[in-house]
């Protein structure tokens, strides 16, 4: 498993969790009335989670697990093996849900969740990083 690469997916996670912080409000209604805030933050959530689920399967494809068959299973793989927790894995999974309305119907967004996972969702993103960067 070259090492730099992870370190690169880590390093560009990293960066859309800033900048997540940087856009996020203090409220719902401020983030419900700010299309460019809107955009700035589900483009770099999406990224963050892309950003994880690449690294989940980077990692499998270097120990004997089966691939993965969707994206959500690239996070249980990583809880079989050992490199997150169940309950790390169910909430990365969880994000892959967000991710794909993000991506597939961005219509559908529910901008109290988008709110709530700029202020309390962030530390997951952190927790798999932490997880991650322990293999490099």
């Amino acid at each position: 498993m070259d090492k730099l690469i992870l370190q690169e997916k880590l390093e560009a996670l990293r960066n859309c969790i800033h900048r997540i912080e940087l856009r996020r409000t203090a409220t719902i209604d401020e983030l419900r009335d700010d299309a460019d805030r809107q955009d700035i933050i589900a483009l770099n959530l999406t990224r963050a989670v892309q950003l994880c689920v690449d690294m989940a399967t980077y990692v499998i494809a270097d120990s004997n697990e089966p691939a993965p068959q969707t994206m959500g299973q690239a996070f249980d793989s990583l809880a079989r093996v050992g490199v997150v927790t169940d309950s790390l894995a169910a909430r990365m999974k969880a994000a892959v849900g967000f991710r794909n309305i993000a991506v597939h119907n961005y219509q559908a967004i529910d901008w109290a969740i988008v709110f709530a996972i700029t202020h309390r969702g962030l530390d997951d993103f952190r927790d798999f990083a932490r997880a991650i960067g322990g293999l490099v």
